[in-house]
């Protein structure tokens, strides 16, 4: 069975080419130009209803509904696997609205919608990657007054976000975030880069794809255009690092050098670990031609 396969067998409605109508794309492809314009900053639109609870993708989806065109390839990502719940219930929706063709491998896509993660193949030029953002204020933890966060970044006001990493420094030794991690982007806003873990935010700086964020529940889209500077903020005597799986592998393919899942078997009481891009762990696991040399580049 294929996804075509999965397309609606009612014959007596018709939905819009990507099931929005023409206006709403018209209207999110203009905020995305004002993003485009000015890389992080948070630009406001309509947010359309959609037929998914908000929450679970909207912002990424509209991003995508108003970008994806006939010819395009799409690859949908959840936590980095193409088989999850959320994953496979935004792809059958996209698929039965414009019959699109889909793909596991993030190399033959034109447009990637991933929730937490990039793929572990770096995305090249004229690829558009989408992400789905729950939360798009990064001062949101420091200043719950949304005017006050406005100002914040028209001034370049950013004491109080490293007063906060400075405190949890103070109490832990170190900078506990683990996702969403706080971004200067072209070396002026500060932005949130989706709930990615540390290990992807490499992928953001000077990468050759254009990177597009949607807060469907929050009415905002933000973007980091193709070679803009994506730097993790981070004190001079204190550096940024990334999650440590040194000495582990995947137990399918064995890979050592991929961000990894940690996964319990209740039948023999034992974790492993698993690729957590499971296009590319596939990939490697068939023998495919160029998968680990496209890992590195």
């Amino acid at each position: 069975m294929t996804f075509r396969d999965l397309l609606p067998a009612r014959t007596d409605f018709q939905y819009n080419f990507a099931f929005l109508d023409e206006g709403a794309k018209r209207e999110v492809r203009r905020a995305l130009l004002k993003a485009v314009a000015i890389p992080g900053h948070q630009v406001p639109f309509a947010s359309p209803e959609l037929p998914v609870a908000r929450g679970w993708g909207t912002g990424g989806l509209q991003v995508t509904m108003s970008l994806v065109g006939p010819d395009d390839v799409l690859k949908i990502i959840d936590q980095g696997c193409d088989g999850s719940v959320n994953a496979v219930n935004l792809r059958k929706l996209l698929v039965a609205t414009t019959g699109v063709r889909t793909t596991f491998d993030s190399r033959e896509a034109t447009l990637l919608q991933s929730r937490h993660r990039m793929p572990e193949i770096p995305m090249a030029e004229g690829q558009i990657a989408v992400l789905q953002v729950p939360l798009p204020e990064p001062l949101r933890l420091v200043e719950p007054s949304e005017v006050e966060t406005r100002r914040m970044h028209a001034e370049g006001d950013y004491a109080r976000m490293w007063v906060s990493l400075y405190e949890d420094v103070v109490q832990n030794g170190s900078v506990s975030i683990s996702w969403g991690y706080p971004c200067r982007v072209n070396d002026s806003y500060i932005m949130s880069p989706s709930p990615l873990p540390r290990w992807d935010l490499h992928k953001l700086h000077n990468a050759r794809q254009l990177t597009l964020l949607g807060a469907g529940r929050e009415k905002r889209v933000y973007a980091v255009p193709p070679y803009t500077s994506v730097r993790p903020l981070e004190f001079e005597d204190l550096p940024f690092t990334v999650e440590n799986f040194a000495g582990m592998s995947c137990a399918r393919c064995g890979s050592t050098d991929t961000f990894l899942d940690e996964i319990y078997d209740e039948t023999t009481g034992r974790s492993s670990r698993v690729c957590s891009d499971s296009g590319y762990c596939d990939l490697v696991r068939e023998g495919a031609t160029g998968a680990r040399k496209a890992l590195h580049g």
